[in-house]
């Protein structure tokens, strides 16, 4: 399976496998307050796992696979409790986000951040994104789970902001698996094009 999912169809908790489960339980523990909606997406990429960590793990470029950032600048270094300025990419309704790392663990491939400024909707956004290695069709590959909790706007549901943020995700892991992949390809291919 190659998709977006919040589940694997097969009856388990949530939807969700026994393993993936396990590993939510383990990375992912969002407490979403009465006035917030939280929820939890899972992607398999036909790519290692650090291949795939050396895209998430750059705070300072998520333009690298994050389709509706332009620009990116880092305010400080690339630690815990830095801040980036990111300028979304029109046709959303916002045009600036203000980002803190909270979390950079290279041994376990986790990256958390939370927003803490910008204008749109999106207060008390925070997330978690891991990565597991997993075989994929016979090669290495990449469980990816991404988890958020944010307030729900007045004026809107918890379900309408699940299902905007959960879209916007989609799309951010349907592009990393894009990019991902095809990095993976031409790393494959290219001791052949060394003979």
């Amino acid at each position: 399976m190659n998709g977006n999912s919040t589940g694997n169809g097969n009856g388990n908790v949530g939807g969700f496998s026994n393993a993936e489960w396990e590993l939510i339980r383990r990375y992912h523990r969002n407490e979403p307050a009465e006035n917030q909606c939280t929820s939890r997406l899972v992607k398999r990429i036909k790519a290692p796992v650090p291949l795939v960590w050396s895209l998430v793990r750059r705070f300072d470029q998520p333009q690298r696979y994050k389709p509706f950032v332009s620009r990116c600048v880092l305010k400080g270094n690339l630690e815990i409790g830095t801040l980036r300025e990111v300028d979304v990419k029109s046709g959303l309704p916002a045009t600036t986000s203000t980002e803190r790392l909270e979390l950079l663990d290279d041994d376990n491939h986790i990256l958390s951040m939370r927003i803490v400024g910008g204008d749109h909707r999106l207060k008390n956004y925070s997330s978690i994104i891991s990565l597991h290695p997993e075989i994929i069709d016979g090669r290495p590959g990449t469980l990816v789970i991404e988890s958020f909790v944010v307030d729900v706007p007045e004026g809107n549901t918890k379900d309408e902001t699940c299902y905007f943020v959960e879209a916007l995700i989609k799309c951010n892991l349907k592009s990393l698996a894009d990019v991902s992949e095809r990095l993976a390809v031409q790393d494959r291919t290219e001791p052949l094009d060394r003979i």
